[in-house]
């Protein structure tokens, strides 16, 4: 059932967003500027896949580069101009978009399309959680026989690269591979749309209801008080666990290489490796929970997540995980070639510890 989206789904979904985000996933300020301007500029209006026409074009829109970068600059209108690059290169028209994951900021990913160009949210996303790469947010593309993507990307920051438009078509290995590059030209950050589809195949292969999974996860958590009230709230919703608590620590120190962020921290003698988001956690050599598993810090101050960016040595905080068996998987969390690429990028074992993963 259609509904036009409010403010305070807005808000619901910066914060239940932001346990998504496991540790990246965009930023708490730009998801509520994001969130408060869609809401005032327009009606954007969130859809269930199955209201789609199997042949109707479903675009996939987000954002590509390294939260932590401090050259980074994203405006509004960029998300809206990458959209409109890809929308120029089909043959049809695009009835609806959806987020390449959830996010601080990511789960409101075409709330501004939808406001200013007419078309639907869809319940949907390329992945549940965050992560750092555009191919894990793909739906399984990167083997699908015969699929050629479009992807677009604007924006960027204007002092360093005068703003930048560039679209690609061909195989969604390689164009990812072409705007990483350009993101790093770009600052670091910058507005992408890409991917287009048919609804049948998002029907199969993505994450569906996810964005309503944050939604409430979001309004359970803003309805809380204190800490602990906060934390449980997460737990109860998502059916997730406290691994530990305590100060953290930082191990490898963040650094931004690449288009990413990569460093490890620990918490209570847990090991928690990142490459842009949190991706695995390890208690004396043995791993405690793996990307696809949500991989969360949550402030022993207020139990708001607290991002990779923003993390502070010393600071208290409860490591929080969700199992992969609790949540809405989509294709890409099996997609071997982009598993490991991620392996190969953090020299940390993935496949084996996630779901069954193919290449198919």
């Amino acid at each position: 059932m259609r509904r036009q989206l409010t403010p305070d789904d807005a808000l619901d979904a910066v914060w239940g967003g932001s346990v998504l985000a496991s540790g990246g996933g965009g930023w708490v300020d730009h998801g509520v500027m994001m969130g408060d301007l869609a809401t005032r500029v327009g009606r954007p209006v969130l859809c269930s896949v199955d209201e789609l026409d199997d042949d109707d074009v479903v675009v996939t829109v987000t954002a590509i580069g390294a939260p932590a970068s401090p050259n980074r600059e994203i405006r509004p209108l960029d998300y809206v101009r990458a959209l409109e690059l890809v929308a120029d290169e089909l043959d049809w028209p695009v009835e609806a978009v959806m987020t390449a994951q959830n996010g601080s900021s990511t789960t409101l990913n075409g709330w501004i399309q939808s406001a200013v160009l007419g078309m639907v949210v869809l319940d949907a996303s390329g992945d549940v959680r965050a992560h750092p790469t555009g191919k894990l947010g793909a739906m399984g593309l990167t083997t699908r026989p015969g699929y050629e993507t479009v992807q677009a990307v604007a924006g960027g920051n204007r002092e360093l690269c005068g703003g930048l438009e560039v679209v690609v078509r061909g195989q969604v290995i390689a164009t990812s591979d072409v705007l990483r590059d350009v993101c790093v030209r770009a600052g670091g950050f910058i507005a992408a749309a890409r991917h287009p589809v048919e609804a049948s195949y998002v029907k199969e292969h993505a994450a569906l209801g996810a964005v309503s999974y944050a939604l409430s996860l979001g309004s359970a958590m803003r309805a809380a008080r204190g800490a602990d009230a906060v934390i449980g709230a997460a737990i109860e919703v998502t059916g997730g666990r406290v691994v530990a608590r305590g100060p953290l620590h930082h191990l490898d120190p963040l650094r931004t290489a690449g288009g990413f962020d990569h460093g490890s921290v620990s918490v209570d003698g847990h090991v928690v490796r990142y490459l842009n988001e949190y991706m695995t956690v390890d208690l004396d050599g043995e791993r405690i929970a793996t990307y696809p598993d949500v991989i969360a810090t949550l402030s022993l101050e207020d139990g708001r997540p607290v991002s990779i960016a923003d993390m502070t040595e010393g600071g208290d905080v409860a490591l929080f995980v969700v199992d992969r068996s609790l949540l809405p998987l989509s294709s890409s969390t099996r997609d071997r070639f982009a598993l490991e690429e991620v392996e190969r990028i953090m020299g940390v074992a993935l496949i084996g510890y996630g779901p069954a993963e193919s290449s198919s």
